[in-house]
């Protein structure tokens, strides 16, 4: 294949080009992307195609059981999301430039972010800017930094596994796991329990609940409880984790403050252990390379100061 100049490829490389090639690379698949893309298959492939001839290198190797981003794959497909990222801005900005601060605003957050501070944020953020708007999108931990990171978010609020050099990190408020179950379960109601009441027992909880994840201390917990290590539902969702403990299906955890209203509604009922129950750092996630617009600015820059004037201690929810 030969290299056309490379000093073309900025002026000749069509941008439609490399948005397919960006489906397909996070696809996996021609087929899921044409799905994706709303194509026909044949032109996914020949996307592919015009793409490798452009850019003078094959980026990619597939065949039955194989499919793989070469190297150059991999460094325009990284490329492409901070492309992506940047001209994904454009519409929000151009909107901005007024006199009235009328942007958008995209927050990624995960599900079971509950802060009186951050409501107290976007609450006093629509009063002084009734005309912006705001989209808050509910996904796991691992995907809010992707998110954000991919410039695809204004910015994020999330628990932290793993830091990104790439990223800044500010924490929002502390909170606290206990376990529950709900009225069916055969616990429910009893006082005076131990961790040695909760061997053997079945368990629901959230996707980040791994030795190696986010909500590593509720992890280390189920294994000194010996609950039973098949856990039988998952859910990157606080809601759907709730649900799943009021059915029936197992002991689950959840952070204590957001489960106080449904024990006193009598749906839910803590478990062991009382004392020193596990602590999890919410945090907010920024990129410092993405461009914000007015509104974005003075979101952040609101919640930014309620945590700054908040003493830790107004900000440690549950313990």
């Amino acid at each position: 294949m030969q290299s056309p100049p490379i000093e073309r490829l900025v002026w000749d490389l069509d941008w439609n080009l490399l948005r397919t090639f960006i489906v397909i690379a996070e696809a996996k698949s021609i087929t899921r992307a044409a799905e994706r893309l709303n194509l026909k298959q044949p032109s996914v492939s020949n996307a592919l195609r015009r793409l490798e001839d452009r850019v003078g290198r094959r980026l990619l190797e597939r065949d039955a059981s194989r499919f793989e981003l070469t190297d150059a794959g991999r460094l325009l497909y990284e490329q492409g999301i901070e492309v992506f990222g940047t001209i994904s801005q454009l519409p929000s900005l151009l909107r901005s430039v007024s006199d009235d601060v009328v942007g958008h605003v995209t927050i990624a957050v995960a599900s079971h972010v509950i802060s009186p501070l951050f409501d107290q944020a976007l609450a006093q953020f629509h009063a002084e800017y009734p005309r912006s708007s705001v989209t808050i999108l509910a996904a796991a931990s691992s995907e809010v930094a992707k998110q954000v990171k991919e410039r695809r978010a204004s910015f994020g609020i999330s628990l932290v596994s793993q830091r990104d050099p790439e990223l800044d990190y500010e924490m929002v408020y502390r909170e606290f796991f206990g376990f529950f179950c709900g009225p069916s379960h055969r616990l429910y109601g009893r006082s005076g329990l131990t961790l040695d009441d909760l061997q053997g027992e079945s368990s629901v909880s959230f996707q980040t609940d791994h030795i190696f994840d986010a909500l590593r201390p509720v992890a280390l917990l189920r294994s000194e409880a010996k609950l039973d290590a098949n856990i039988v539902g998952v859910s990157s969702s606080l809601e759907e984790v709730r649900r799943l403990i009021i059915v029936g299906l197992g002991i689950g955890p959840l952070p204590l403050h957001v489960a106080r209203r449904d024990i006193a509604d009598g749906v839910l009922w803590r478990l062991p252990p009382y004392d020193a129950p596990p602590a999890i750092d919410i945090f907010l996630l920024v990129n410092a390379h993405k461009a914000l617009n007015r509104a974005e600015k003075a979101l952040l820059s609101g919640l930014q100061t309620l945590i700054a004037e908040t003493p830790l201690k107004d900000r440690i929810y549950g313990g």
